[in-house]
């Protein structure tokens, strides 16, 4: 989902992270047109139905639009101090280079930096038109805000220690050292991603920081990501293209979630609500102005749900476990009426599944070689937790086969066991099975043993059985 900042003076409430009330409420925190900075501001109107700061009057053609803003070499510093004064709940890497060689630099907070854990991971962009340098400074804004109020502020508390929260402040650092909108190559990013309609997948033909997103996209299984914009005030969800390139309102499988999303956003915020042009402060892309090309489509491709803050508790999350073993098995799920796949993460198979509260959903887990299952679930306001343990489908000629190689017992995979069915040596191989299935058994019940034991022990989740 795309956040544009317009172009009066506003406080930007954030509703999952109360940072930005705390700062309104303080009056420590205005945002600001790109041509506008802070010393010479007035106040001034937009065009709404233009996404380009270009077409707008300035106040002042020979204003610097990076004046009053940190250089790239400030904000790199920033960031990098960042990191030694909140060290026990941050870690800061690079996750490329722009055009003209500047690092792309994200900051990670968690209470375990670096770590796979069984937690939503979320990313935030800043910076994308290089005229709009607002959200860069927002970002970084509630990166400070976060440390400072670590065990301090429930809000705070909760995104270290539940989540993996990824903040990106510049992704186009060259537009902001140049005044453009574009890229060092004067390309406009926000029209460089793969497109589910009309763009190539010419991996060749996108720009550095588009595919440095891209990979970033790749690595991290992100559940929700959000980027700031300047120009407007409201929240823009998918889709932002039509099929046919007309104004219309293109909905995304998960329309009615990003609907929700974007209201939350918009009452959070202290007068987006009450836009004249934009009914509850909040609108679908296409139906506003199609663009094709942007940033989320790929997000959305990728499992990966673009709004504005929100607590991660909306929605269910939980994880698929094999009923033989215990052992996590990285799968999807489905919930009914919504033509959307959510993969689960690859280490630990959980999920974490925004939806919308206050209805009932119908949700199935599946994962090849497994007998999927679906639970019937009534949302409430808070996130619910269901796991799904899983059983294996069972064949009357690999029934033993199956047991064997689902034990993680040994190196050899399931085709590599059935190999060693051919060949002069069968009577060998087959006592080898035998006393490894033996072997496997003993383990599996252990297993089981364990894990009854621990139900019985540890707090009480819903599970499909």
């Amino acid at each position: 989902m795309e956040l544009h900042l317009s172009t009066l003076s506003i406080s930007l409430s954030l509703s999952f992270c109360s940072f930005l009330h705390y700062a309104f409420a303080r009056g420590g925190l205005q945002s600001y047109d790109s041509f506008s900075p802070p010393e010479i501001f007035g106040n001034t109107t937009y065009n709404g139905h233009a996404r380009r700061l270009f077409e707008k009057k300035q106040i002042n053609k020979s204003v610097d639009v990076a004046e009053g803003y940190m250089t790239n070499s400030e904000l790199e510093a920033a960031i990098k101090a960042f990191g030694k004064r909140c060290s026990n709940i941050s870690r800061i890497y690079s996750i490329g280079k722009s055009v003209n060689g500047v690092p792309l630099w994200v900051i990670e907070i968690s209470d375990k930096p670096g770590e796979d854990e069984a937690e939503p991971a979320f990313k935030y962009i800043g910076n994308v038109h290089g005229d709009e340098p607002v959200g860069r400074e927002l970002l970084m804004l509630l990166a400070n805000w976060i440390c400072d109020n670590y065990l301090k502020d429930p809000s705070a508390t909760l995104i270290v220690e539940r989540t993996h929260l990824h903040i990106l402040p510049s992704m186009n650092p060259d537009g902001f050292s140049l005044r453009r909108r574009g890229n060092g190559n004067n390309v406009d990013l926000n029209r460089n991603f793969p497109d589910q309609f009309f763009n190539d997948d010419d991996a060749f033909a996108r720009e550095p920081e588009t595919r440095a997103i891209m990979e970033w996209s790749n690595q991290i299984h992100f559940t929700a990501s959000a980027s700031l914009h300047g120009g407007a005030l409201v929240a823009n969800y998918p889709w932002d293209g039509s099929q046919d390139k007309r104004r219309i309102y293109y909905a995304c499988p998960d329309d009615e979630t990003f609907r929700f999303l974007a209201s939350v956003y918009s009452r959070s915020h202290y007068n987006m609500s009450l836009s004249n042009e934009f009914p509850g402060g909040i609108t679908n892309g296409a139906y506003w102005y199609p663009i094709y090309g942007a940033c989320y489509p790929l997000e959305i491709q990728q499992n990966e749900y673009a709004q504005s803050c929100f607590e991660p508790c909306t929605g269910v999350h939980g994880r698929i476990v094999s009923s033989d073993s215990g052992r996590p098995l990285p799968g999807s799920i489905t919930i009914e009426g919504v033509n959307h796949t959510v993969k689960t993460n690859r280490v630990f198979a959980d999920f974490h599944r925004l939806l919308t509260p206050g209805g009932k959903y119908k949700v199935m887990a599946s994962v090849p070689g497994y007998k999927s299952k679906t639970t019937n679930i009534w949302l409430e306001e808070a996130a619910m937790t269901v796991d799904f343990v899983l059983d294996p489908e069972v064949t009357p000629n690999r029934n033993l086969l199956r047991s064997v190689c689902e034990c993680n017992c040994g190196r050899l995979n399931r085709y590599e066991f059935e190999n060693l069915f051919r060949g002069a040596h069968f009577e060998a191989y087959a006592i080898l099975i035998l006393v490894l299935g033996f072997l496997c058994l003993l383990f599996q019940r252990r297993i089981k043993y364990n894990l009854s034991k621990q139900r019985h022990l540890g707090p009480k989740r819903p599970v499909a059985l």
